[in-house]
């Protein structure tokens, strides 16, 4: 698909071509525009709202601001309401937070394991 016909397809969805779009390659610009419209807008396994919470947790943890706005602003178009924003923000640092720590002390693995396992059949059966 020419460069023309994929702007297209962009300005048709998004009313304009962002900027990074503009700036991919004429050999892979047909390509990134299917990729992207795939992982952004089709229905997956995981609805689209929440698989945008999850992009903006893992956006605040690498820290791009680029990736943040663009998940925060696109969870609140599929319905995110600020308290479900924050708690995804909430859920990234208590990830990042406990991974610093467990890591921190270099617990044994194959026992942080074990006890995981152990403790889910345990709530399982109650």
């Amino acid at each position: 698909m020419s460069r023309e016909k994929v702007y297209k397809e962009i300005k048709e969805m998004f009313g304009l071509v962002p900027s990074m779009f503009k700036e991919v390659p004429d050999s892979t610009l047909e390509l990134e525009w299917q990729l992207f419209k795939k992982v952004q807008f089709d229905n997956g396994a995981i609805p689209n709202k929440y698989r945008e919470l999850i992009g903006l947790a893992v956006s605040s943890v690498t820290k791009c601001k680029y990736c943040i706005f663009f998940h925060t602003e696109i969870a609140k178009l599929m319905g995110a309401t600020k308290e479900e924003i924050e708690d995804a923000l909430h859920y990234a640092k208590s990830s990042v937070g406990w991974s610093a720590y467990i890591s921190g002390h270099q617990f044994d693995f194959d026992t942080f394991k074990k006890e995981i396992k152990d403790a889910c059949e345990y709530v399982k059966k109650k």
